[in-house]
């Protein structure tokens, strides 16, 4: 873990929606340690700040991908920066996806929103190792199409199975409609030996949870990715503090046996 940020540079912009770009960044110098699935850096613009970020790719050579959404001034002068722009990236910090305790079994992805770009290193690692698993099912969900991250990669993951929902639909499109929880009674999984992986919007979380807990699988088998205000992903300010937990040191990955009843403490 690297507390002072290390100089990267972007190496590639690739616009994913209107509010949404993917930044693939290179080290300039001396790389960081080895991220994990599930994992985040803290990414810095000079000038204006630093914000966390999950890695939605991680790539040889020391190189991250991060997916970031235009919500405030950091990330929007992140998501503004192009080609061979300057940033500072520290990390890794938290915990990733334990893709140990899913092997031999059913693997159930469950995404809503731009919670899929913590989860595509996971699916990434799946389908890269198909004998340590049983069945991989992917669900993702989207505002509208035009929302919809990676959809050029969703058709790779259909393999399996994949299933896409949007809340609204637009011109020519013929997937489905509704929210992402609509889909998992569609899935393939045996509910007492499946290992789940959800991140999205908090409300999308607790219902995805219940849902899966209702179907029979364990509570500790459900990993979450969680969100507060992290500053200094380091434990010590205090601002990412979820009941007993500090999200950038003990999440944001965490059991929902563990989450389950702090998910109605609202953030200050």
């Amino acid at each position: 873990m690297t507390l002072t940020p290390l100089a990267y540079r972007v190496a590639d912009r690739r616009e994913e929606t209107r509010d949404t770009v993917t930044l693939t960044l290179e080290p300039s110098g001396e790389p960081l340690a080895p991220f994990a699935p599930g994992q985040f850096a803290m990414v810095y613009a000079f000038g204006v700040g630093e914000i966390p970020v999950s890695v939605s790719r991680i790539l040889d050579g020391g190189r991250l991908a991060h997916t970031v959404r235009a919500v405030g001034a950091v990330s929007r002068a992140i998501c503004g920066l192009g080609p061979g722009a300057p940033v500072g990236v520290r990390g890794p910090f938290g915990t990733g996806w334990d893709t140990a305790a899913a092997h031999g079994r059913d693997v159930l992805v469950v995404a809503g929103g731009i919670g899929l770009a913590p989860l595509r290193p996971l699916i990434e690692t799946v389908l890269s190792e198909p004998e340590a698993y049983a069945r991989l099912n992917v669900l993702a969900g989207a505002r509208s199409p035009d929302d919809l991250l990676y959809p050029e990669e969703i058709p790779s993951w259909r393999s399996p199975f994949a299933q896409i929902t949007v809340d609204r639909p637009s011109a020519g499109w013929t997937g489905r409609v509704g929210i992402v929880t609509g889909l998992i009674d569609e899935a393939r999984f045996t509910p007492l030996d499946t290992t789940a992986f959800v991140c999205g919007p908090e409300v999308m979380i607790r219902a995805t949870a219940r849902t899966l807990v209702h179907r029979g699988v364990d509570a500790a088998r459900i990993q979450v990715s969680l969100e507060r205000n992290m500053r200094c992903a380091t434990g010590h300010c205090g601002h990412c503090q979820l009941g007993p937990l500090l999200l950038c040191r003990d999440g944001p990955v965490v059991g929902y046996d563990r989450a389950e009843p702090l998910l109605t403490v609202r953030e200050l």
